[in-house]
């Protein structure tokens, strides 16, 4: 942890590279914000915590193996002082919901401005959180409908969820459904949503337990 004197130490936490390094770049506009490390996967966050000290976690929430949720309750179970911020593009209200349960002190959209973000990251090394418009919304309409069981599902989201539960790995369920992993990824997401779960493996158990696929 850090003094009143020393810069926030940040983690970023994302799949994409670009992402990663735009961050890296955003952090040295700030002289009180360094970057402590950058992760790939929720799996490389979890371990690289203990390793760098980070004060703060940029976490995205669709991430390879553990996603962002999952990875969020692990680090924080571990090391408590840490504030994780989710930084995603993704605005459902369950997502939302799982992120701020698993631990997640605050929840932005990576539209979020410069400016904003430093002021969040801030606000998150003080035990202060911050929450977008936009999730903040979602948390209220999530609020006002009843849960969803999962049957909303479409016809392709069926199938993505089908070679789930045949232990398909996103590159390999793109291969088979001919379509990019980035639009298997946005299908897992809104599978995910739906069934109102943090992760690929509460998604199958509870499709085989309701009958959801065959």
């Amino acid at each position: 942890m850090t003094d009143s004197h020393s810069p926030i130490r940040v983690l970023i936490v994302d799949d994409h590279a670009m992402v990663r390094r735009g961050l890296a770049t955003f952090l040295r506009a700030f002289s009180d914000l360094v970057l402590a490390g950058e992760a790939g996967s929720g799996e490389e966050a979890v371990r690289m915590s203990p390793e760098v000290q980070p004060d703060v976690i940029l976490m995205d929430m669709m991430l390879p193996g553990i996603n962002g949720p999952e990875a969020i309750r692990l680090i924080r179970q571990r090391q408590p002082h840490i504030r994780i911020l989710a930084l995603t593009s993704f605005k459902e209200g369950e997502l939302i919901r799982h992120a701020l349960e698993a631990g997640a002190i605050g929840y932005l959209l990576k539209d979020v401005s410069a400016d904003e973000l430093a002021s969040a990251i801030r606000a998150a090394h003080g035990g202060q959180a911050t929450l977008s418009p936009e999730a903040t919304q979602s948390l209220v309409q999530l609020t006002s409908q009843p849960h969803s069981t999962g049957f909303e599902l479409t016809e392709r989201e069926r199938m993505v969820l089908q070679l789930m539960v045949e232990g398909l790995s996103n590159t390999q369920i793109a291969a088979r459904l001919v379509v990019s992993p980035s639009t298997v990824k946005s299908h897992v997401s809104a599978i995910l949503t739906k069934l109102g779960v943090a992760s690929r493996t509460e998604a199958v158990t509870l499709a085989l337990r309701q009958h959801l696929v065959s």
